[in-house]
């Protein structure tokens, strides 16, 4: 589990830390980094030696969200419906790879989690953010819907009111806002993020391991009944609109803002 590109993982005892490495490029995920984070999720996924996992950016930024200078993730047009389509589920195939991790996941942010990275981020089980970070997802605004399973994710951190806010109307939410609203569950110093998830991953450490990996399924068993009802089309939604005409539009003049 060493030879990774866009990615570094260090495990010290039962607590592992992965961290993005893709700083030119702000964190984003292109394709290969999100195949990465799938591979490392399947591999720490069967080890029974490591009971907590920390996910990480920089001191920069967490991640700027799906990368869209990337074009294997806009899939061309002239390849097979069902190769489009596979490439369109990999953000799926990510955030539920990281759901499904059997030990404690805690997401140390700075910066921003913008787009996909914040979905990445509501896909493990706690958010540590630093003071003067802010999240947003800013899809619509990109001429896509929000997808990745992230809405039936936010509607059961948040509810349904906030979730549409947050998808709907792309504002930028701060360190302050997103804990009120339940998005996060720490708010550290600006620069302290990953000392915050260390913290709380030395918690979950002094607890005993298998009571501790019983009780995430169990909740996880509730908490996403009908998770994938909700979001099975996702990836038809995303490969539909982000080939329409205002979507590349939008996605252009992004990138020239940029």
């Amino acid at each position: 589990m060493s030879d990774f590109q866009h990615l570094a993982l260090h495990v010290d005892g039962r607590l592992a830390m992965v961290q993005l490495q893709r700083p030119a490029a702000r964190n984003a995920l292109n394709v290969a980094l999100m195949r990465e984070l799938i591979r490392v999720a399947h591999g720490l996924a069967e080890r029974t030696d490591i009971d907590a996992v920390l996910l990480t950016g920089d001191a920069t930024c967490f991640s700027a969200g799906a990368d869209l200078k990337d074009r294997a993730a806009w899939a061309d047009e002239s390849l097979p419906l069902v190769e489009r389509r596979a490439i369109a589920e990999v953000g799926w195939r990510l955030c539920k790879a990281w759901e499904e991790l059997p030990q404690v996941s805690i997401v140390a942010i700075e910066g921003h989690a913008v787009g996909g990275g914040l979905a990445l981020a509501v896909a493990c089980d706690w958010r540590v953010i630093a003071e003067d970070a802010f999240v947003s997802l800013p899809e619509i605004a990109l001429g896509i819907p929000l997808t990745w399973g992230a809405i039936p994710r936010l509607v059961a951190l948040v509810g349904p009111a906030r979730a549409k806010r947050l998808t709907i109307l792309c504002e930028r939410i701060g360190a302050a806002d997103a804990l009120a609203m339940g998005l996060v569950d720490h708010v550290a110093p600006k620069g302290g993020a990953r000392a915050k998830a260390t913290e709380l991953a030395q918690q979950v450490l002094a607890m005993p391991a298998a009571a501790v990996r019983m009780s995430k399924a169990t909740v996880n068993a509730v908490a996403t009944t009908g998770h994938l009802a909700a979001a099975h089309m996702g990836l038809d939604q995303l490969m539909l609109a982000g080939g329409s005409a205002e979507s590349k539009a939008a996605r252009d003049a992004a990138l020239k803002r940029r």
